[in-house]
């Protein structure tokens, strides 16, 4: 079953560039853009095809890939170049690929929830554990629904738990809708201190599960995916805070390893492949929100510098030559060629027991 989850992770992988890719290639078409290569993966080629102006490529290091458009990174007299486009028409070119991801992800949760899940997690306390410091007035009572812990959205019902962790002094400020009224709890005592009946310990109540019906199954897909890009946000924020470290990164070889983990230690084939795609749906939109931070090399980043430039040329009237954002693109790309590289060194050296 190892092989199983390997293969599949791998095809994820391919799935979710190839529609990254597909999102530029597709928008440089439909916008005039000449698109010189469309390739998966990177590396010498296995397989090419020459079809009109693009060369159609599968390479054999099962890691990104490229959407190659004439004068992406330098100056070019064709008419058809990436930029001599329109500023809009470049800007949507550049975002097509992370909003395919962002589609991706949504799609594979709907799919999930639609098709795979038995029932739809709710938000609501549906029991609390007797004796419970909490379960009075001043705490939680059965029927709340919760809106926020310590200031952060209550998207769905895993973020009860995984909130609730990220405060570790045991007392939280919890916003609930009782009886229809929003109610602002402070201080109230909650711990991972009740065990249940697993072994495992637990903060002591049960949220509900909700009625399936078009519009449960609409608003949980959103707000799964919503929460997946703040779940970016405070990975960023954890690395910035010093909460989080090197350590706690994976890249490809990370990942795959997880997925293998998360597959063979379910309860049934069709259990694993589930927990999956799920995994896969996240990685799909935390590859949409890391892609379009504004960093050099990535399509944030030639956003970001798309719009100074344009900014610069409109109020100096003088066309900046693209070669010189290409060699800073160019410089990021090999910095973070590195980094990953140093993260699958890292990877394999955990996998190893290192």
């Amino acid at each position: 079953m190892i092989v199983f989850y390997i293969i599949l992770a791998i095809l994820l992988f391919g799935v979710l560039i190839l529609v990254h890719e597909f999102g530029h290639f597709f928008t440089a078409k439909l916008s005039g853009v000449q698109v010189n290569e469309f390739s998966l993966f990177m590396g010498p080629a296995l397989w090419k095809k020459q079809k009109g102006e693009t060369l159609y490529a599968l390479r054999c290091i099962p890691v990104g890939g490229y959407c190659a458009m004439e004068g992406e990174d330098g100056d070019s007299e064709n008419p058809r170049a990436f930029t001599n486009a329109k500023v809009w028409k470049r800007l949507i070119i550049l975002a097509a690929g992370s909003a395919m991801n962002f589609l991706t992800g949504l799609l594979i949760v709907a799919l999930l929830v639609t098709f795979a899940w038995q029932a739809i997690p709710g938000k609501t306390v549906q029991m609390i554990a007797p004796g419970r410091p909490f379960d009075n007035a001043q705490g939680l009572q059965v029927g709340d629904e919760f809106v926020s812990i310590n200031g952060e959205r209550v998207y769905t019902q895993m973020d009860i738990t995984m909130l609730l962790d990220r405060d570790p002094d045991g007392l939280h400020d919890i916003t609930v809708i009782r009886n229809g009224e929003t109610l602002e709890l402070t201080n109230v005592p909650m711990q991972r201190d009740y065990i249940d009946k697993d072994g495992s310990r637990i903060y002591g109540f049960i949220p509900d599960r909700q009625e399936r019906s078009l519009g449960s199954i609409l608003s949980y897909t959103w707000n799964q995916s919503v929460d997946f890009v703040r779940m970016v946000r405070l990975g960023l924020s954890d690395l910035f805070t010093g909460r989080a470290g090197i350590k706690d990164m994976s890249g490809p070889a990370g990942i795959i390893s997880t997925v293998v983990e998360q597959g063979v230690q379910s309860e049934s084939v069709s259990i694993g492949v589930e927990n999956v795609f799920y995994l896969f749906a996240f990685i799909a939109i935390n590859l949409a929100v890391m892609n379009m931070l504004p960093i050099p090399a990535l399509d944030g980043g030639r956003i970001a510098c798309l719009l100074v430039t344009a900014a610069i040329e409109k109020i100096t009237r003088r066309k900046i030559n693209p070669k010189y954002e290409g060699y800073l693109h160019a410089g990021f790309m090999v910095l973070l060629l590195a980094f990953m590289a140093f993260i699958t060194f890292k990877d394999v050296f955990q996998m190893l027991g290192g």
